[in-house]
């Protein structure tokens, strides 16, 4: 029974030990991972984003769907110009006399494709839609409105992702409190979110640290 009551205690005390352990350190692998798949999320909206505000330089609105944005990236061009003073005499009835004209002329320089200056060789940007690290494929969820400000309705965009999707393999009590963080150094509430349908901004709501990573 000794024996017994030995072996008992020492597969207790295993079992304990480890338990301890995983509280200890599962935090901490559980922010290794969600640094590294946010940080992959977010590159991948800052893909789209660049993208988007090239369809809206060309084509004054942003793309209501990733079909379109793909297929602007593919055949879109951005135009070169060249902004320079000039001047001109022209008759002045009112004076009776001829004056000089100052005007401001726009030349074209020549076309650039949108592929070549955002992409370069890559064609990351046929896939910017899907979510990295989702087990079960999913995309991006993105939507464009139109909004009221200042007198002027702008364009606007909104593309997010929930982080159960990202973190869907991971402990449920350590997604269940990081949706809910708040902190300046992390990223708050449970989507990670780039642009906004309520005002005219392209910004994410990821703090510095993943900009700097990029860079």
């Amino acid at each position: 029974m000794k024996t017994v009551i030995k072996i008992v205690l020492w597969l207790l005390a295993i079992f304990f030990g480890y338990m301890i352990y995983q509280s200890v350190n599962g935090p901490i692998e559980f922010k290794k991972v969600k640094q590294e798949r946010f940080q992959a999320v977010i590159n991948s909206l800052k893909d789209i984003r660049s993208a988007q505000e090239a369809h809206k330089t060309v084509k004054g609105v942003f793309s209501p769907s990733f079909a379109s944005l793909v297929k602007f990236v593919d055949e879109g061009q951005f135009v070169l110009t060249q902004q320079r003073d000039s001047s001109y005499m022209e008759y002045d009835k009112r004076l009776q006399i001829d004056v000089q004209r100052d005007v401001k002329l726009i030349d074209t320089l020549g076309f650039v494709s949108i592929k070549d200056s955002l992409f370069k060789n890559s064609d990351s940007y046929k896939t910017m839609m899907n979510v990295p690290f989702a087990k079960n494929n999913e995309k991006f969820e993105m939507k464009t409105a139109e909004i009221e400000k200042g007198g002027f309705i702008a364009s606007v965009f909104k593309v997010s992702v929930k982080k159960d999707v990202i973190l869907s393999d991971q402990p449920k009590d350590l997604r269940s409190r990081e949706n809910v963080h708040n902190s300046v150094e992390e990223i708050n509430g449970d989507e990670i979110i780039v642009g906004s349908l309520n005002e005219v901004s392209t910004s994410g709501n990821w703090p510095p640290i993943y900009d700097r990573k990029t860079k």
